[in-house]
């Protein structure tokens, strides 16, 4: 109960605060990256695994042809995207998506179809969870995008690495989390005070 009222005062809290940015990025979107909308939205895994609309600035080029797995550097990410994607401003509109209760400020990050809702056995406790904007798995491997880039095929490095590893830390975080800790992976989040994943050398 604690942790649900906190999500929504805070992310109430964040909105009316964070309103000028908002408006200022969505402008930039709609005039550096023209012919499309500023939101990105999409239906991601949430709690149960029920699916719900996650919500996001929208960073790539309309009518990309690409999956779900992004890599630093691809072209459908356009310039100003990067930058967003860099600094995480493309994440929040993600408030709203804890403010009406679809997601948490920590916990697993949102999969789209096709990943969370494919687990199997004690895996699937991850899913009592509400999905975070920012959680330990988030913070390992806040650099996935440099690490996807420096492999072959960024789309089974995922599923086969990536993804395995994030469950084992998000099933440890269910079976450990405390409130007290959530508090300081936000800090980490906000001043960057965690280690990266390391990125593997081209073979």
């Amino acid at each position: 109960m604690l942790k649900f009222l906190f999500d929504r005062i805070m992310a109430l809290i964040g909105l009316l605060f964070l309103w000028p940015v908002l408006l200022i990025v969505a402008i930039l979107i709609k005039v550096k990256m023209p012919g499309g909308p500023a939101f990105f939205t999409q239906k991601r895994v949430g709690r149960n695994g029920k699916l719900f609309t996650m919500y996001k600035f929208r960073s790539m080029t309309v009518g990309h042809s690409g999956n779900s797995i992004s890599v630093a550097g691809e072209s459908r990410i356009t310039p100003l995207g990067a930058v967003l994607r860099k600094y995480k401003l493309d994440e929040l509109p993600e408030l709203w998506n804890v403010l009406i209760g679809d997601m948490s400020f920590v916990g697993p990050r949102p999969d789209v179809p096709g990943y969370a809702d494919k687990l199997e056995g004690d895996d699937r406790l991850i899913l009592k969870l509400r999905p975070g904007i920012t959680g330990p798995a988030s913070l390992k491997y806040a650099n996935e995008e440099e690490i996807l880039a420096q492999v072959e095929n960024p789309v089974k490095y995922n599923d086969e690495v990536i993804f395995p590893d994030k469950v084992k830390i998000n099933l440890d975080y269910y079976h450990n989390h405390t409130f007290i800790g959530d508090i300081k992976l936000i800090f980490q989040t906000v001043f960057r005070s965690y280690e990266l994943a390391e990125i593997p050398q081209p073979k």
